[in-house]
């Protein structure tokens, strides 16, 4: 389920995936995004996490544009912690800690999300098909 998962998310392409997305029933989710978004060039990193929770949650947030693998041709105005704490396991069974923060955090927190059956359009503020001149956010 994990390769398939991870497959699925960079044909798409995505930066997460929860199970549910694919019609599975499990607490798991997998995350792509590079280390530093910041820096153009920086290599991605992978998170495969069973049974996420967020443990911490920074009291500071934000406004962001959501997009979804799950409802294509909508964007949404989410407000988000700037900063988790996602506990779990590996794939493996291993225990995992994973600090977040900026736009990685709200990847977290959107494919948690999921697994708690919500998607972003139950938390935006606002919810709007883009133009054909905006860039499609299809792929958290």
């Amino acid at each position: 389920l994990v390769e398939d998962m991870i497959e699925t998310l960079r044909e798409a392409p995505g930066v997460g995936l929860a199970a549910p997305q694919v019609g599975i029933s499990d607490r798991l989710i997998v995350v792509e995004y590079p280390e530093d978004d910041e820096q153009e060039d920086s290599p991605k990193r992978l998170y495969v996490v069973v049974n996420p929770e967020i443990k911490e949650t920074a009291t500071e947030t934000e406004m962001g544009i959501e997009g979804c693998l799950s409802i294509p041709n909508l964007h949404g105005e989410v407000e988000r912690a700037l900063a988790v704490t996602v506990k779990g396991q590996t794939r493996w069974g291993q225990p995992v800690k994973i600090k977040a923060k900026g736009w990685l955090a709200r990847i977290f927190q959107h494919e948690i999300d999921h697994l708690n059956g919500v998607v972003f359009t139950d938390r935006a503020a606002k919810v709007w098909k883009p133009a054909p001149e905006e860039p499609v956010l299809d792929n958290v």
